[in-house]
């Protein structure tokens, strides 16, 4: 099993609050990670899967049975199918307010976020698991390459072979797209058309939002495809990157990037089965540019946000990390192991005033392009650079 980086912070906080909810995508480990925990308790926790029929009866009155775990940490997995609990747990925790009484597993939908958010305010931490980092897995062989080529998904990472990887891929598309989004969001998705979403997605990743394009491709309204878009966000496959104003005589674009999270799936919906397929591929540096911003963005130092930067007249920063309206830090994202800066990134930098300066590559490099310019390493950025980043 690879150890995850935010199993500390889940301990941490199921010290300090009364409920602590994990939320992230389905098979992403959440399941693990709270079994994990539970075994270092003292007591038994109590473990209730509410799509398992069996726990969802036991439950029939959750009162009267939630009242007999008082010292108990009771653990509910897919939370979001019973939202009910709700104003129930905060009566309890308000009985008694003891750390670390009850854990939330859920596939995040909109729906369990907002009723979590209002009934237990003040009484819940967030934590957000995510496919596989870098940092973690540390005992891979050509870790990198097989990070960015297969994502991070547990099951798709350490398959066997990569043909293995990409058919566990495949069936995780088609069950989300034919059964999960409808579950998690209470609607009627058609298969078909989210199917063709995702591969347009696919095919425009990293590419500035249009929804009037995706519309026409899909044959629906705009409206439509922006709410399947918070869907697909909601459920942690997609990132709409903003874009960051400042004060300029400028125009700004001020559409979102889109960018799916999960290289792997991008990569099975491309169909792009083996590192020798995506070297050869058009859409290797969109790849490369998507897999670099979702490391950056899950590891940064909290305080920062993350954004690209675009002018009408050609400045570019693919990523800007910003704490409060000052760019901290623009990153240029290369394929390449000589890269050179073009000048939308420098015009970026005079724009922007920022100190810190990186063009992040795949290979183990770190030196001075420019006296405000440094080339590294994605690894090496991860590690040395991008914790002192805090302003």
């Amino acid at each position: 099993m690879i150890p995850r980086l935010i199993y500390n912070q889940l301990q941490k906080l199921m010290k300090q609050f009364p409920v602590v909810a994990v939320v992230g995508p389905r098979q992403v480990g959440k399941t693990t990670l709270a079994r994990q925990y539970s075994n270092t308790l003292k007591k038994d926790a109590v473990y209730l899967d509410l799509e398992n029929p069996a726990d969802v009866k036991k439950l029939s009155d959750p009162q009267v049975f939630l009242e007999d775990y008082p010292d108990q940490c009771v653990i509910f997995d897919e939370v979001q199918r019973m939202p009910q609990l709700f104003p129930l747990l905060r009566y309890l925790v308000d009985k008694k307010r003891n750390a670390g009484r009850y854990l939330l597993l859920g596939s995040a939908s909109p729906e369990m976020i907002k009723d979590v958010s209002e009934s237990l305010a003040g009484r819940i931490a967030f934590i957000e698991v995510t496919p596989f980092n870098l940092p973690e897995v540390t005992d891979a062989k050509n870790k990198l390459q097989k990070l960015w080529l297969r994502g991070g998904f547990p099951h798709a990472f350490l398959a066997g072979t990569d043909p293995k990887c990409f058919d566990w891929l495949q069936h995780f598309i088609r069950t989300y797209v034919e059964r999960d989004l409808n579950q998690l969001f209470g609607v009627s998705f058609s298969p078909q058309l989210m199917y063709r979403l995702w591969q347009m997605l696919a095919h425009f990743h990293g590419s500035i939002w249009n929804a009037q394009t995706f519309a026409r491709g899909l044959d629906v309204s705009a409206p439509t495809v922006n709410r399947y878009l918070d869907y697909l966000e909601s459920a942690f496959m997609l990132h709409r990157l903003p874009p960051f104003f400042i004060n300029t005589k400028k125009r700004l674009v001020k559409a979102p990037k889109v960018y799916l999270r999960d290289t792997g799936l991008l990569h099975a919906l491309l169909d792009i089965h083996s590192m020798h397929l995506l070297r050869a591929h058009p859409a290797i540096g969109n790849s490369w540019e998507g897999f670099v911003i979702e490391q950056v963005d899950r590891l940064k130092p909290p305080a920062l946000r993350s954004y690209y930067y675009r002018t009408h007249d050609g400045s570019e920063c693919d990523l800007v990390l910003v704490k409060g309206l000052k760019a901290v830090a623009c990153v240029e994202v290369k394929y390449s192991a000589s890269p050179s800066a073009g000048k939308g990134f420098y015009e970026s930098i005079h724009d922007l005033k920022s100190r810190n300066n990186f063009i992040l590559i795949p290979t183990p490099e770190d030196y001075s392009l420019t006296k405000n310019i440094r080339v590294v390493g994605l690894e090496i950025f991860l590690s040395r650079y991008l914790p002192k980043l805090k302003g």
